[in-house]
């Protein structure tokens, strides 16, 4: 019988996993879940390599002998991130292939510290692009300014880009913009439009985790009798799905339009919305609700093996991604009447990620240098 995520794709949605250790690779793990469990992509992030290479000793043969090549750690960790990344996108070939190209993809994301720089980013995608080698990797982008500027130029260079940490409706309208505006360029060059794919991932849990703690805070102020008190704390837990519905109303709007339908006779395909940071960080709240509610056509969700876990085991199969438009629509203009500044705060979380993705990669670059100092030690010694 097909699990839950296997069914869900005949509603139109691809469920990628948001994990990726070397040992998961190489023990078989991995495979089951792509034979199994509805696997048909794989996203990273610096957080994930940190914990996957500093917490493991998936990666001591290969860490001892870059480090008999004398290479430094940025060095090393470019070479072991690469190798996983092709090993993840050779066994999601025949996803690639079975799907066009749609799925199968591994994505593998710039450095945070070109996050606010636009060349030093187009260079990174070219590059890395060069150093995977394989048609089915996707080069993640973050969505600030400089990165959007980016993503156009990649998209008309004919990259393959994961947009990530993508927060507010207004920096979603813009990275649409340039996706849109890129495979425009390509068709004035005549260039192909059908090998270009897109996501552009929404990151959803995290809002919840900045709009509920505002609520609570902000509730602490009030009186026991203030009416305020009851409607707010009635609000907790529903800002981050109706953000992610608004998102996808407009994804709608934009690609259903004219001036896309143009680019879709010549091949071009929709950017998908892809649904990040759906692990459910409140264990009050249901531990599947970030992938239940956002169930629909054209999307991808990312789940982290313990969220995947849960989800074929107890996950709706219901498309919900337009239900209650009006509701989330009502809630955005709501809560600020009732001291909660929303978008303020959702435009917070942009900063936040950057800096917690770079914090990642420092300790990645420290644990590494620790390890590199072991190994040189071992080899010291002998």
């Amino acid at each position: 019988m097909p699990s839950r995520a296997e069914r869900l794709y005949e509603l139109g949605q691809s469920i990628w996993l948001d994990f990726i250790r070397r040992g998961h690779l190489v023990s078989g793990e991995f495979d089951r879940l792509v034979r199994e469990s509805g696997v048909v992509g794989v996203t990273s992030n610096p957080t994930i390599f940190q914990q996957a290479i500093t917490q493991s000793h998936d990666y001591d043969d290969t860490l001892s002998r870059l480090v008999g090549e004398g290479l430094e750690p940025a060095a090393i960790f470019d070479r072991l991130a690469a190798e996983d990344i092709q090993d993840a996108c050779d066994r999601l070939r025949p996803v690639f292939e079975r799907t066009d190209g749609l799925d199968g993809r591994v994505s593998i994301e710039v450095g945070p510290a070109l996050a606010k720089d636009t060349t030093g980013t187009i260079a990174e995608v070219r590059r890395l692009r060069g150093l995977v080698s394989r048609d089915n990797v996707m080069v993640k982008i973050p969505a600030t300014a400089e990165g959007v500027a980016a993503i156009h130029e990649s998209i008309a260079d004919g990259s393959c880009i994961n947009v990530t940490l993508i927060f507010s409706l207004a920096r979603y309208e813009q990275v649409m913009e340039a996706y849109v505006s890129g495979l425009e360029r390509r068709a004035a060059r005549g260039e192909d439009l059908s090998n270009i794919v897109s996501v552009a991932s929404f990151f959803v849990s995290r809002v919840d985790t900045k709009v509920d703690k505002a609520i609570d805070e902000f509730v602490k102020t009030l009186s026991q009798t203030d009416p305020r008190r009851d409607e707010l704390i009635a609000s907790r837990g529903k800002a981050a799905i109706a953000n992610a519905r608004l998102a996808y109303a407009r994804f709608l709007e934009v690609f259903g339009s004219k001036r896309f339908a143009a680019l879709s006779a010549k091949g071009a395909r929709v950017q998908r919305p892809l649904w990040a940071s759906t692990s459910t960080k409140n264990p009050a709240y249901p531990d599947t609700m970030y992938v239940d509610e956002l169930v629909g056509p054209d999307t991808v969700n990312t789940l982290p093996p313990q969220t995947l876990e849960a989800y074929n085991d107890h996950g709706s199969l219901e498309v919900r991604i337009g239900k209650d438009l009006p509701a989330a629509r009502a809630l955005f203009e709501r809560l600020p009447e009732l001291g909660i500044p929303l978008e303020r705060l959702i435009d917070e979380l942009e900063g936040e990620g950057v800096a917690a993705f770079a914090k990642s990669y420092d300790d990645l670059i420290a644990g590494i240098e620790s390890r590199r100092r072991e190994f040189a030690g071992a080899r010291g010694g002998r």
